[in-house]
């Protein structure tokens, strides 16, 4: 069974500020170059999108991927490359929050 895995992320700085905007392009470079690696065994798809709605309950960021099975999301959340991914947004990440779901 298919998994999709959704995170989304506040990230450090006032919005619109050189700094968010900083922030921002951190964590989407590491995320994308993450998926480019094709490092990771059972991952179908990756995408990150950044908000440009401004609505003040919006997160700034999504991750938006998708697994073969939940033991390739298991392998994924362990591996060293995705590691090194979250220690480089390490202090620019604010809030987080996830929704793991299956799909056909």
């Amino acid at each position: 069974m298919k998994v999709r895995h959704i995170v989304m992320w506040d990230v450090a700085g006032t919005r619109g500020s050189p700094g968010h905007a900083a922030n921002l392009a951190i964590l989407k470079q590491a995320f994308e170059a993450l998926a480019a690696s094709g490092a990771i065994p059972g991952l179908l798809k990756l995408e990150i999108g950044i908000d440009y709605s401004a609505a003040d309950y919006a997160c700034d960021v999504v991750l938006f991927s998708e697994f073969d099975s939940p033991e390739a999301l298991a392998v994924y959340q362990q591996h060293p490359a995705h590691a090194a991914a979250k220690q480089q947004i390490g202090d620019i990440r604010i809030a987080r929050h996830q929704v793991d779901y299956h799909f056909n």
